[in-house]
């Protein structure tokens, strides 16, 4: 009975997997790589394919901010990288790419452009870490009852055992 229930929830863990590998193939189906690295004003963002074929060397593209670059092979055969700058004055947003190759290869895809780079500390949420002391403690006394929680359990099974 035991082996039923555990071959049942493989299986339906295994099935909701393979539910998601077609939705995940599908996200990625534009062809095009983009690394923009925040997309920030000023950052640097490349673009990679390997959708206009083994024979080709060379494409065109634009950004919608960043304007017209070259794409040219790289060290990968049949794999064509290409480099623009996003300028200074980028509003937030979405940026949109589109490649060209020969004969007639069009590629289109898009990533999201960010308003600026950081500037300050990183807020996590939990208040000001002057109060941090509190915080620890109730981390500490939470931790110390799951302790006790966890031995008295094994307390009373191994004593379940012994009559």
């Amino acid at each position: 009975m035991g082996n039923t229930r555990i071959g049942i929830g493989i299986g339906l863990a295994v099935g909701a997997l393979a539910l998601q590998v077609p939705v995940a193939v599908a996200a990625d189906g534009s062809g095009l790589d983009i690394s923009s690295r925040g997309g920030s004003p000023g950052s640097k963002v490349t673009v990679s394919t390997a959708a206009c074929g083994d024979d080709v060397t060379y494409g065109k593209g634009e950004s919608e901010v960043g304007g017209k670059f070259h794409l040219f092979e790289g060290e990968s055969k049949g794999v064509l990288t290409g480099e623009f700058t996003v300028p200074e004055g980028a509003s937030p947003g979405t940026d949109t790419i589109t490649v060209k190759c020969p004969p007639r290869t069009r590629i289109t895809d898009s990533y999201e452009l960010g308003g600026g780079r950081p500037d300050g500390a990183v807020e996590a949420g939990f208040g000001d870490p002057q109060d941090s002391v509190p915080q620890l403690a109730l981390g500490g006394t939470l931790v110390a009852a799951a302790a006790a929680g966890w031995l008295v359990r094994m307390r009373h099974r191994s004593g379940a055992g012994r009559a």
